[in-house]
């Protein structure tokens, strides 16, 4: 790998604390549906996967369809559970501040839709630091994670190739996705499985606060 020029963060576990909030709402919507499912298990089961996965997953353990506005009224729980509980990441900001004071480019890539992105960085004040020509979605693109089509957008638009770029993730999906794309990988591993991050690629760390000291290594 090159000297890293670009920092691509995900959005959901890198830079906001989301997936237990996302994922609660999830495991009341599916058990309330006649599939039993605790935090844990849509943690396990759905994580890190399109909302469409999500849905056709869940469909095939129901044995039938989920409701034709089942997603739409997701996606509005969801949003009123982190208007009231969506916080950053600890040492989020201060992560992505260093990252551009120290002259290197920073994004989103998010396997959410924009608008979940622009929601969840604005209730937790790390909107400022991004500009919309940085926020980058897996809608934007023919596949989402574990394919490399997202990444691989994000630094086309951003002007940066591969080896250019290193990827802050959390998931092993994304991992692999980034390891495709021909990217280095730091798997935040604070509230994720670190051994499946590495087995995924990545090298793993358990703080943003160590994320400047991983990026001035390669410098």
């Amino acid at each position: 790998m090159g000297t890293p020029r670009l920092v691509i963060f995900d959005c959901d576990g890198v830079l906001v604390d989301s997936e237990a909030l996302s994922c609660g709402v999830l495991a009341r919507m599916l058990t309330q549906q006649g599939l039993p499912t605790t935090l844990v298990a849509a943690r396990r089961e759905y994580q890190g996967l399109l909302l469409k996965e999500v849905a056709s997953k869940a469909e095939a353990k129901l044995g039938r369809s989920l409701p034709h506005d089942w997603l739409a009224t997701f996606e509005q729980r969801r949003a009123e559970v982190f208007r009231r509980e969506l916080r950053p990441m600890q040492g989020a900001r201060e992560a992505v501040e260093e990252v551009i004071a120290a002259g290197l480019a920073a994004c989103v890539a998010s396997q959410g839709k924009l608008s979940k992105t622009r929601l969840s960085l604005e209730l937790t004040g790390l909107r400022p630091l991004f500009t919309e020509q940085t926020l980058f979605s897996a809608e934007q693109v023919p596949r989402g994670k574990p394919h490399p089509d997202l990444f691989l957008y994000a630094a086309r638009t951003m002007g940066f190739a591969s080896t250019d770029c290193v990827v802050v993730e959390d998931t092993s999906s994304g991992v692999r996705a980034a390891v495709s794309a021909g990217m280095r990988v730091l798997g935040f591993a604070a509230d994720s499985d670190e051994t499946a991050l590495q087995d995924a690629g990545a090298q793993t760390f358990d703080s943003l606060a160590e994320l400047p000291g991983l990026l001035r290594s390669e410098l």
